[in-house]
């Protein structure tokens, strides 16, 4: 029974972990609008959702080094999401002069649509929740 409550809200649930997620590295993109070198980054947020949403049935491996010299964990080295999903690099549009690629306006829109896109999925996920209230209440 438990088991099929997970699997009926575990698409929101995993939505809304990597919109959290996204909106984290939105906002440290805007934190570091003004410093030299920054590279903005974000992730493709429905290829995310598709690998995390086939991850979910199987159990995930950590990634193990036998040497100091081996190559760091990508989820340590700030390369990876703590799912698993892979940071990119936003493409620059127009350049500034110190390196850095944070292009405010970009970054605000995508910041405000995430957020936008979060308060969805919290409305979504609060209606399968009544509705599930209202089947084991009886529908009163």
């Amino acid at each position: 029974m438990l088991g099929k409550l997970d699997d009926y809200l575990r698409f929101n649930e995993t939505a809304l972990s990597l919109r959290s997620q996204r909106q984290t590295v939105l906002a440290s993109n805007i934190a570091n609008g003004d410093t030299p070198n920054y590279k903005a980054r974000d992730f493709d947020f429905t290829a995310a959702l598709k690998g995390a949403m086939d991850r979910s049935g199987g159990a995930q491996q950590s990634l193990k080094t036998t040497a100091p010299k081996h190559y760091p964990n990508p989820t340590q080295a700030g390369m990876l999401l703590p799912d698993g999903t892979p940071l990119q690099y936003r493409g620059t549009v127009q350049g500034a002069v110190d390196g850095n690629t944070v292009d405010m306006d970009v970054e605000r829109n995508q910041f405000a649509d995430n957020a936008l896109r979060y308060e969805a999925g919290i409305t979504l996920i609060n209606s399968q929740i009544k509705g599930l209230m209202a089947a084991i209440q009886g529908g009163q």
